[in-house]
């Protein structure tokens, strides 16, 4: 069972920060995506209700705070610090979203970098300390993120964080117009008793 408000909040891993996506952030959030639209176009969400498209900026923020309000996503944006305790740029977005309390306990994650940091970490790090963050604070059971069996760098991330191939979903999302297949990877709260980012980060150095 849910326990008081579960956002605002920030998470921190030595430069990798994940905090709330605001307003204000339109600016660098759309010169980020702009500079990486072909790298992101082959995994964009698309909508095929008829004369359906994506919500602009101003849009997709305030949807993403009424499910913040309603406890069913935690809206992040990734971002990076060049000096410690300095500002924050951005360099990605992460959302779980699709939150059930009760009997389920569970949500699903997805997430994007910029190209420039793939391979860097990024994406691992910023999924781990998400999953923490739903598995030990929020009393979450199952983490799940569902990925296109063609994208090389997402599947990397999971296999890099340990999470279970739980197989396919044939057409299950529409994405970059037409309807996708996705593969589905899962995660318990019992797989990682001391935390998914120590896990992660101990893979890491050793």
């Amino acid at each position: 069972m849910r326990l008081g408000p579960i956002w605002p909040v920030t998470l921190e891993c030595d430069d990798l920060v994940l905090r709330p996506i605001r307003y204000r952030d339109k600016k660098e959030w759309t010169a980020v995506r702009g500079r990486n639209s072909e790298w992101l176009a082959p995994w964009e969400a698309s909508n095929p209700a008829p004369g359906g498209g994506l919500p602009d900026y101003r849009q997709m923020v305030r949807s993403l705070n009424s499910q913040a309000a309603a406890a069913t996503a935690l809206p992040f944006v990734i971002a990076e610090r060049s000096v410690p305790g300095g500002p924050a740029a951005i360099v990605g977005q992460l959302t779980v979203s699709s939150i059930v309390w009760g009997s389920a306990m569970m949500a699903t994650l997805g997430y994007w970098v910029d190209q420039d940091r793939a391979g860097r970490g990024f994406a691992p790090t910023a999924v781990a300390l998400a999953t923490d963050h739903c598995f030990r604070t929020l009393g979450l059971h199952r983490m799940e993120i569902n990925i296109r069996p063609e994208n090389g760098p997402s599947l990397r991330v999971v296999e890099k964080l340990g999470f279970r191939d739980e197989g396919y979903r044939p057409r299950y999302l529409h994405i970059n117009g037409e309807w996708a297949d996705h593969r589905t990877f899962a995660l318990t709260s019992e797989e990682v008793p001391e935390g998914l980012l120590h896990r992660w980060l101990a893979t890491r150095t050793s």
